[in-house]
């Protein structure tokens, strides 16, 4: 069998136009005059001639046998699909005979009611197909399944609207799009091949009196006659499909396969389908009936009975008197059982269904995503979308990230899920949940079902993949989880403020619908920042975070946004300040920001490794710039005599920096770029920051701890540091003291102030988050320092002065180990 996987869908698409023109084989004709010449056009390509009055016209001609092969092996890479389209079909016809009711009120005479029903009989290895459609005549039986690509479905939807336009009513949908018949194309029927090798196709239409069978077995012909048992099995109306299922595909013998195919392609169709299941059950039956259908004993078994007492045969007999004795039997036995109970509640207006019925439909469509108890939904969305592409959905966010994901995220299982999980149908029938691109993979945990009536149904449905339409679904779909996202936001913001006023101020906020939402997919907003340029802005604003504003710097459930953040900001204030790291008390014990907040400015904190990623993607909001705090080049908001003061700071201290840095690389520290009076500190006696396009040291963490880094490449991009001293902290002011008391001794090494020097500057290294280049000198000048501090020499040896004793020997002493 050639199987076509989604990455071949194309090169099958791109046969279709060929294989049609070769389906019509038997009524297509081709005007062909042989004599007529071939001549190149302007782009190279040969045409083909009028043909003159002497040409000769030829028909194509087709391998039946062949054809039919490639269409049943060729259009359809999942073989399970055979069922959806035959119920599909089924749907149809049961379509048809209810339109015809309303105009021919007689038409359901007999059998009003529309349903489906699937048997199996395992000893002729036959699947049983009936539907109480409309069914077909013999003629049409010729027509519609003789020849290939003749859609029935088609020609029915090209009357009644060649009808209703005759007719000249009002509201008559000309293109037929009111009927959202589904097999318009005509080669679904040919799907059953792919399962079974001979089929039977029992028809009665309320046109003809006789009841007919078709009967091929895809070998190139087919044979009509009245059906010899329609005295036995008569149909009344309907079509009943006899497939004579394959060696290889006996699983579809198997009821409880049907019942799952049927629940995943057809749940949702219009009418019942019913499934002939087997059931076993116990019964009560009398004792001396469950002897009679009992195996006989063998006549060598040792007979028991006959020692028994006199007492107990006197109790069988009272008990007989009280009546017959029951016993339990099993029994299996055939029950029809309906397979689509679950309703299309997405066809109805959102404001008809109620929340029990969102909730059964969400354990629906959502089986499947979670392992153990389902959890319930944070939202959700029911819309129709109008315009080019006009379909139905429901979107839900569950509670918890499905299962894969939840694996993913903890290296097991498949990396790479980037197939949603949002089902696609096309009139009520299932065609796909494994769409790369029909919601981008930042919102796959988004469980729901879209459904267009106007999608176009290629012969290989699974084209659709690749279909223009689906990028204008995907457009909609995201705006419209967007917008359920923002709902709860503003939802949550606006109960805080009317609640805030009510709680004391110390309380403990209690976390909001939307912040619970947060906590468990707020990674994912963030891909989406840095993935989906276009609502990159619409994402920000859903963006939560902690900061160094009272309310929000706590472990706690208080999280704050941008446009909050905005509104706080000072007058004078230029760009929104941020630090990252990996946890909140790192950040908040950070010496970036101390003036920063010293000055009432607040500072995000952002505590997560994407958030790295994250800041470089967004660089401003509301036309306001982010500032990193961690970075050379940050900017404070200082008044004219500030920056006229710091400025006599610098040109002070400038020798003192020179020398400093001059000092560092002489002691190794090669990566620094400058060292440079600071105006971000206020405690701190120094600080290491990253250079403006430098990694920060958080970053660098992020960088080292991957498992395939290169460490070499990476020293490329880890880019210059820059120290920056505090003029004003006591040991800066010591440090300065030295270097003028020693004069031009202090350029050359291991004085104090050059010890001191590369000692701050490599405390400082620690202190700002990154990892000193030689930790074993870093460790020695300590060690130095300490020595010094307790009166240690330099010249101290390690010696071992230990005055030891010789130990008598001892005698052995017998301990009774007995207990007790």
């Amino acid at each position: 069998m050639v199987r076509h996987g989604p990455s071949s869908n194309w090169k099958v698409s791109r046969t279709l136009a060929v294989i049609a023109a070769l389906c019509l084989a038997s009524s297509l004709v081709v005007v062909v005059p042989t004599t007529a010449a071939a001549e190149p056009n302007a782009n190279g390509a040969q045409h083909i001639q009028e043909p003159n009055a002497d040409g000769t016209t030829f028909t194509f001609q087709a391998e039946v046998s062949r054809l039919l092969d490639i269409i049943i092996n060729s259009l359809y890479s999942n073989k399970d699909i055979f069922l959806r389209e035959l119920i599909s079909n089924a749907s149809d016809a049961l379509d048809k005979i209810r339109l015809l009711s309303l105009t021919q009120p007689d038409a359901t005479e007999g059998n009003a009611d529309l349903e489906v029903r699937i048997s199996v009989d395992k000893e002729k290895n036959v699947l049983k197909i009936r539907d109480t459609g409309v069914g077909m005549s013999r003629e049409e039986l010729v027509r519609n399944l003789g020849t290939i690509a003749k859609s029935g479905t088609s020609a029915f939807i090209d009357q009644v609207t060649s009808q209703a336009a005759g007719a000249g009513g009002e509201g008559s949908d000309a293109s037929g799009g009111g009927m959202n018949l589904i097999g318009q194309f005509g080669v679904g029927f040919y799907s059953a091949f792919l399962a079974a090798d001979k089929v039977q196709v029992v028809s009665k239409s309320n046109s003809d009196p006789k009841q007919h069978v078709w009967e091929s077995a895809a070998d190139g012909n087919f044979a009509v006659y009245e059906d010899p048992e329609e005295d036995s099995n008569p149909l009344g109306r309907g079509t009943q499909l006899n497939l004579f299922i394959k060696e290889d595909a006996s699983e579809y013998l198997d009821q409880k396969v049907l019942g799952a195919l049927v629940a995943q392609y057809s749940q949702f169709i219009n009418y019942p389908i019913y499934l002939l299941e087997e059931e076993k059950r116990d019964i009560e039956v009398e004792a001396e009936e469950a002897d009679e259908e009992e195996v006989d004993l063998d006549d060598d078994e040792d007979d028991e009975g006959e020692d028994e007492d006199e007492d107990e045969e006197d109790e069988d007999e009272e008990e007989e008197d009280e009546g017959p004795r029951m016993v339990t039997k099993t029994i299996t036995e055939e029950v029809w059982r309906r397979k689509n109970d679950a309703k299309a509640i997405w066809l109805r207006n959102p404001s008809e269904v109620e929340e029990e019925e969102y909730a059964a439909f969400f354990e629906t469509v959502a089986k499947g995503n979670f392992r153990g108890v389902q959890p319930g939904h944070f939202s959700k969305t029911h819309f129709k979308a109008e315009g080019d592409v006009e379909f139905r959905s429901i979107l839900y966010i569950p509670r918890e990230k499905p299962t894969e994901l939840q694996q993913q995220e903890r290296g097991q299982g498949q990396q790479g899920d980037r197939f949603s999980r949002i089902k696609l149908f096309v009139r009520r029938v299932f065609i796909s949940d494994n769409f790369s691109d029909l919601i981008p993979s930042y919102l796959n945990f988004v469980i729901g079902v879209v459904d267009s009536d106007t999608l176009p149904l290629n012969v290989n449905r699974e084209s659709l993949q690749h279909h223009a339409s689906l990028k204008t679904i995907k457009k909609k779909l995201i705006r419209k989880t967007l917008d359920m996202m923002k709902k709860m936001a503003d939802a949550e913001k606006k109960a805080g403020e009317g609640e805030g006023e009510d709680e004391a101020a110390d309380s403990p906020k209690p976390a909001g619908e939307y912040t619970e939402f947060w906590k468990v997919y707020g990674p994912y907003l963030k891909m989406g920042v840095i993935e989906d340029q276009p609502n990159r802005i619409r994402l920000s604003k859903l963006i939560r975070f902690k900061s160094s504003h009272v309310d929000y710097r706590d472990e706690d459930d208080a999280y704050t946004d941008f446009e909050s953040y905005v509104s706080r900001m000072p007058s004078g204030q230029k760009k929104l300040y941020y630090l990252i790291g990996s946890s909140l008390e790192e950040v908040k014990a950070s010496p970036f920001a101390e003036r920063l907040i010293k000055r009432g400015h607040e500072v995000i904190y952002f505590t997560e490794p994407l958030d790295e990623y994250l800041m470089q993607y967004l660089v401003e909001f509301s036309d306001v710039k982010f500032q990193n705090a961690a970075k050379e080049d940050l900017t404070v908001d200082d008044t004219d005599d500030e920056k006229r003061k710091q400025k006599q700071v610098r040109q002070h201290h400038r020798p003192f920096v020179k020398w400093w840095k001059e000092t560092l690389v002489k002691a190794g520290h090669v990566d620094v770029d400058s060292v440079k009076v600071s105006n971000r500190l206020v405690d701190s006696p120094c600080v290491v920051v990253s250079s403006k396009y430098g990694y920060t040291a958080n970053m660098e963490k992020i960088v080292r701890a991957q498992a395939m880094a290169d460490q070499n490449a990476a020293r490329m991009y880890l880019g210059k540091k820059v120290l920056e001293v505090n003029p004003n902290h006591p040991s800066i002011k010591r440090i300065r003291e030295l270097w003028v008391e020693e004069g031009e001794e202090a350029a050359g090494a291991g004085t104090p102030a050059s010890e001191a020097a590369v000692l701050m500057f490599q405390t400082s290294l620690l202190e700002s988050g990154f990892e000193p280049a030689e930790p074993r000198s870093y460790a020695a000048l300590v060690y130095k320092v300490l020595n010094d501090r307790l009166g240690v020499s330099e010249d101290a040896k390690v010696v071992d002065d230990f005055v030891y004793k010789e130990e008598e020997e001892e005698e052995e002493v017998e301990v009774d180990e007995t207990f007790g």
